[in-house]
């Protein structure tokens, strides 16, 4: 009977240490497969979107331009289309711009 006990200790020990064994490689298989799996899933991927770029500014307004409008609304002031008020808002819009 120890004769017995003893093959069938061997053999658990045995079995043990080949599941054992067996976990490991599968584990160490996966991972490498994974990382395999993220470098094609990279090379394959789109290129990540990129920020829009910003507006452009808004184009200068030159000076002349803001002088043209002032004589325009000194025309009209004189003229008696604008009272003192709306030459005096339109001037401060113009020179705010």
């Amino acid at each position: 009977m120890p004769g017995l006990l003893r093959g069938v200790a061997r053999t658990a020990v045995v079995a043990g240490t080949a599941t054992a064994v067996s976990n490991r490689v599968s584990r160490r298989q996966a991972g490498r497969w994974a990382q395999q799996d993220m470098a094609a899933a990279e090379q394959y991927a789109p290129p990540p979107p990129q920020a829009a770029a910003p507006p452009p500014p808004a184009p200068a307004v030159d000076m002349s331009s803001k002088i043209d409008q002032l004589k325009e609304l000194g025309q009209l002031k004189e003229q008696g289309v604008l009272t003192e008020e709306e030459f005096a808002a339109q001037k401060s819009r113009i020179l705010g711009s």
